[in-house]
């Protein structure tokens, strides 16, 4: 069974993997508005999506994924008002190819305002 699961460890020092491979699908954990060195970015909602999203296509391409193979989304927004400038850039990383979505509003870890998991389908086993 291992080596149909396949783990990509969390650069943050958590106790959770940043993405985990089972079968054809990624799962990966949350992710919050961070640099490629791991610093918080605390722009507008648009500059932390924008940052959110980078880390998400990292861990894509890392498996061996794309935005175009992600088939579900779950959004945390610490506020409402945040929607729309989400929107916006959610749209620039994925285009036409929309996955199944959920949108929840909540406080997050380290004050940011935004926080997204994804799930793709990449195909072949490990």
């Amino acid at each position: 069974m291992s080596n149909l699961i396949q783990r990509y460890p969390s650069q943050a020092p958590l106790p959770l993997s940043r993405a985990v491979k089972a079968g054809g699908f990624l799962f990966l954990s949350g992710q919050i508005p961070l640099s490629a060195s791991g610093e918080l970015i605390k722009g507008d909602i648009k500059a932390q999506t924008k940052a959110v999203c980078l880390r998400i296509g990292e861990t894509l391409a890392a498996a061996g994924g794309s935005f175009d193979q992600v088939v579900k989304a779950t959004v945390w927004l610490s506020d409402l008002s945040h929607f729309d400038g989400l929107n916006e850039v959610f749209k620039e990383f994925f285009g036409t190819n929309l996955p199944a979505r959920s949108t929840v509003v909540s406080e997050l870890v380290l004050g940011v305002d935004v926080e997204i998991e994804v799930q793709a389908f990449i195909g072949d086993s490990c």
